[in-house]
């Protein structure tokens, strides 16, 4: 019997499994991120949260999607890490630095908010990546079978920014996979539809790299807030209003990142892993294996 406490987070929708992974062996909660992940047969998130030990900052944070991909960084889920962090007293900071595949990220605590400093958007294109050359801006491009005008930042993770007209009638669901898996991110990519309402806030939605379409995503809403300066659509700070919730974002004038937002606990529990891998092994077999991030991908 393998039993592991959990802690079910959110952040404008966007939901988490928090794991302290301080005192385990790591290894078997990894092997099934996907399966803790799966709303019909495990918990139920976009992503799984571990928490581990740093020689670099306070705290690690390892990130896996729902498929079981680990990823660089995620804004609302550094949020959920670092409220799970106080309210269980592992912390008594009001500011922490979490190493992340991003690098190091500082969380702020503002009452019932929490503020993170996202760093430096990164905009050339071979270091998102993206297969184009030089900055990316409304660059006309034939992606996902025809011509798009698109946006590229990297906040960590690689975002493509995509402007439309009417939000709600969009097929997110047909357009952001196309994009996301398409030849010209070797990476993949996430992939944010924006609907700009006026210089101080537009609304998103989100398709994540390995998660699908989201309520929100905090990295995602950074990088299309840099783009909708960048494009001249925005000022520097704005709201952005998601599906699950609304975001405010600081493009700071020394270039770096603030990302201001909720962060809410929902519900703990118990799992024991040996009874929901002998239960569900038939169901997922052959997909337990994880895909691990490679910074150094081309």
């Amino acid at each position: 019997m393998l039993r592991v406490d959990f802690t079910k987070m959110q952040g404008t929708g966007n939901d988490f499994i928090v794991i302290d992974g301080q005192k385990i062996d790591p290894s078997p909660v990894i092997g099934q991120a996907r399966r803790l992940c799966d709303r019909k047969f495990g918990i139920g998130a976009d992503q799984l949260l571990l928490i581990r030990r740093s020689e670099r900052a306070d705290f690690k944070m390892q990130i896996f999607n729902s498929d079981g991909s680990e990823v660089e960084m995620c804004g609302n889920g550094i949020r959920c890490f670092a409220k799970y962090l106080k309210d269980r007293g592992l912390t008594t900071k009001d500011s922490l630095r979490v190493e992340t595949t991003a690098g190091i990220m500082t969380p702020t605590f503002h009452g019932e908010a929490v503020a993170v400093d996202m760093g430096e958007p990164i905009l050339d294109g071979p270091r998102i990546p993206v297969r184009l050359e030089g900055e990316v801006i409304s660059r006309p491009t034939g992606i996902a079978g025809e011509e798009r005008e698109i946006s590229c930042v990297s906040m960590g993770n690689p975002h493509c920014i995509i402007r439309v007209e009417t939000l709600d009638a969009f097929p997110v669901a047909k357009i952001g996979p196309a994009i996301e898996t398409d030849p010209l991110f070797p990476n993949r990519t996430n992939v944010e539809f924006i609907q700009v309402i006026n210089d101080r806030e537009f609304r998103m939605r989100v398709w994540e790299r390995g998660a699908g379409e989201t309520l929100s995503c905090g990295t995602g809403a950074c990088a299309a807030a840099v783009a909708a300066a960048r494009n001249g659509w925005t000022g520097r700070k704005v709201r952005v209003h998601l599906t699950g919730g609304v975001l405010q974002i600081d493009w700071r004038e020394d270039n770096r990142v603030i990302l201001t937002g909720p962060a809410e606990e929902v519900f703990t529990g118990v799992i024991d892993l040996e009874e929901q891998k002998e239960q569900r092994g038939k169901g997922f077999e052959g997909q337990s294996e994880v895909q691990t991030l490679d910074p150094l991908a081309p």
